[in-house]
């Protein structure tokens, strides 16, 4: 069966691309990928094919800068990526579904943000190497000196990541993500899994147990996945994910 991927204009003006599908059901699973990643990976796929066995909805999109939505990545932000997707979400969704939002790595951040607008409909929340606040509590803490001069004068600096590639950090990023606080703003009384590995060399564990922290549901869990590494993307790792998930589900529908 062909992919049924799908533009959208936001209100903004911005072409984003999207895939849902079983619309009509009463589920929405929400997949929000992370940092200059896209919708076409592992994971998402995975969460797709995991919804199709189900036959609940699911929706997976690219924030603008990303993948094959319009716009560069470096006029990109914390704050421009949540109103992509509340934008998507809230033309796309209907409201009398119920959603539950996954984010995976800069996707957790993005989710929570959106978590009190779409408060009436969510039922639960998964993240997947959760990074809420990474800017600054990963990025500009550990810049030095001379990163941070740079920043500040040129608006960008290329940094280096695990990959051998670089990354165009804008000082636009930085000073946005400030606004996007999370960890000293936020309760939610949904039910939360969350999943980190212990071999993640981008986001340390703490982000994640920083963001358990934020739900005051008592079934709440945190996974901590032995060998783990930062994408969660291998089949054994992903396996665990979506039997957590399906348990999630179980007690709703």
């Amino acid at each position: 069966m062909k992919k049924k991927i799908k533009f959208y204009i936001t209100s903004q003006n911005r072409r984003i691309r999207y895939s849902l599908i079983n619309q009509e059901k009463g589920l929405v699973l929400i997949f929000f990928h992370g940092f200059m990643s896209d919708m076409v990976g592992e994971k998402p796929l995975n969460f797709e094919y995991f919804a199709k066995k189900l036959k609940i909805g699911f929706l997976r999109f690219e924030y603008s800068g990303h993948g094959k939505s319009s716009g560069k990545f470096t006029n990109g932000s914390i704050s421009k990526w949540t109103s992509d997707a509340k934008d998507l979400i809230k033309n796309k969704v209907s409201k009398n579904k119920k959603i539950i939002l996954i984010g995976s790595s800069m996707g957790s951040w993005i989710a929570l943000n959106l978590a009190k607008y779409f408060k009436k409909q969510l039922i639960g929340f998964v993240g997947i190497a959760s990074a809420p606040e990474f800017t600054e509590r990963i990025m500009w803490k550990n810049f030095t000196k001379k990163m941070k001069s740079q920043i500040l004068k040129n608006n960008v600096l290329e940094l280096k990541n695990d990959y051998g590639s670089t990354y165009p950090i804008t000082k636009k990023l930085i000073f946005d993500g400030r606004k996007n606080k999370v960890f000293s703003k936020m309760k939610l009384k949904i039910p939360a899994l969350l999943f980190h590995g212990t071999n993640d060399k981008t986001v340390p564990i703490i982000f994640s147990k920083k963001t358990l922290k934020l739900f005051t549901n008592k079934k709440k869990k945190m996974f901590i996945i032995k060998n783990g590494d930062h994408s969660l993307s291998k089949k054994i790792n992903l396996k665990k994910i979506n039997k957590e998930l399906k348990k999630l589900i179980k007690q709703f529908f």
